[in-house]
């Protein structure tokens, strides 16, 4: 159930939940408190501590946002190999992609010879 606010007569206004600058207060299944302004259900707490038990399998800086993992993984790129084959702005274009995540990553993709694709020049006919 949703935090009330009270209004400015001192009532409770029950017809909207709580909201802040950060969005909306949420709950998770194992009753982890967050904040999301979009609908996106995923709590940051879960899903990043499941991903980051895998860290076997990908070679992401540790310090890497959850939101800036997890619009990675939803793009399909878990391996440094395959952030590679992308330019910097198709990767920027990603929602939850900002510019300390990009510093992060080529950093890490610098330390296995790595780097972002060149930007595709569009063709323009003459």
């Amino acid at each position: 159930m949703a935090e009330r606010r009270k209004s400015r007569t001192g009532d409770l206004d029950r017809s909207k939940p709580a909201r802040t600058a950060k969005g909306k207060l949420k709950t998770c299944s194992r009753g982890h408190k967050f904040y999301r302004s979009c609908d996106c259900p995923v709590c940051p707490v879960c899903w990043s501590g499941y991903y980051r038990k895998q860290q076997s399998q990908n070679d992401f800086p540790d310090s890497l946002a959850a939101l800036a993992l997890r619009a990675l993984l939803n793009a399909k790129i878990t391996k440094l190999a395959q952030l590679a084959k992308h330019t910097e702005d198709e990767i920027l274009e990603l929602h939850g992609m900002g510019p300390k995540a990009i510093g992060q990553l080529k950093i890490a993709m610098r330390k296995h010879g790595l780097s972002f694709a060149q930007s595709r020049k569009k063709y323009s006919p003459p």
